[in-house]
């Protein structure tokens, strides 16, 4: 069973201006158009066909965001890297990457999905260096697991381990054996629920100084 049964699609954003209102705790989905991002997705939120898979690259052209329970969503951001279109599109999808990650109050942490195979590439360093600069956690999921044998496996997770320096969490993850899929979710509520701790914070601490100046 979901732990989010009334989990539901919102929209579609191609532009700033058609972001949902910046309220309460959002958690991003980021990672190349081949590592895995949907089907990760549909198992952590246990939702067949919640977010749309397809066998060509870069089906997820648009930010798109999810209603997961009262004031907490899932955004699931343009694949990267092998999505064949235009140099304009390219273009486009990384001012407006620059933008949420820039100015996204509610974005309350990462998951960035990276194939185990290929490990972490310079699109997923620009992910990491955005989270560092706006202090927001990151967790990594080394997807497609299930492809490697059990040594090859520990030995990319240890690599990877090793490159993040402390800067992320991370771990295996496969989608077609259930692999890490407590570990991940777990780890998305824990973001949710910060994230929606520190909007609450945020706005009794606006109340209480309005109402301490007489403003409220």
């Amino acid at each position: 069973m979901s732990l989010y049964p009334d989990a539901r699609f919102l929209i579609s954003a191609f532009t700033v201006d058609q972001f949902v209102p910046d309220t309460g705790a959002e958690v991003a989905f980021a990672g190349r158009s081949n590592a895995g991002k949907s089907s990760a997705i549909n198992a952590i939120v246990n939702r067949r066909g919640f977010a749309r898979t397809s066998k060509s690259p870069g089906r997820t052209q648009l930010i798109n965001f999810f209603a997961l329970a009262p004031d907490q969503r899932l955004v699931d951001l343009p694949g990267y890297g092998y999505a064949r279109v235009s140099r304009a599109l390219q273009d486009h999808w990384r001012g407006l990457l620059v933008d949420y990650f820039e100015h996204r109050q509610s974005l309350a942490g990462l998951l960035l999905v990276v194939d185990s195979r290929r490990l972490l590439g310079d699109f997923d360093w620009q992910m990491l260096d955005w989270c560092r600069d706006i202090d927001c956690p990151v967790h990594v999921l080394l997807t497609k697991a299930d492809k490697l044998k059990r040594e090859a496996a520990a030995k990319a997770l240890t690599q990877v381990r090793r490159e993040l320096e402390g800067i992320a969490t991370v771990q295996l993850f496969s989608a077609l054996k259930s692999q890490g899929i407590d570990t991940a979710r777990s780890r998305l509520q824990e973001f949710l629920e910060g994230g929606q701790k520190e909007a609450s914070d945020a706005e009794y601490r606006g109340t209480s100084e309005a109402n301490s100046t007489g403003l409220g």
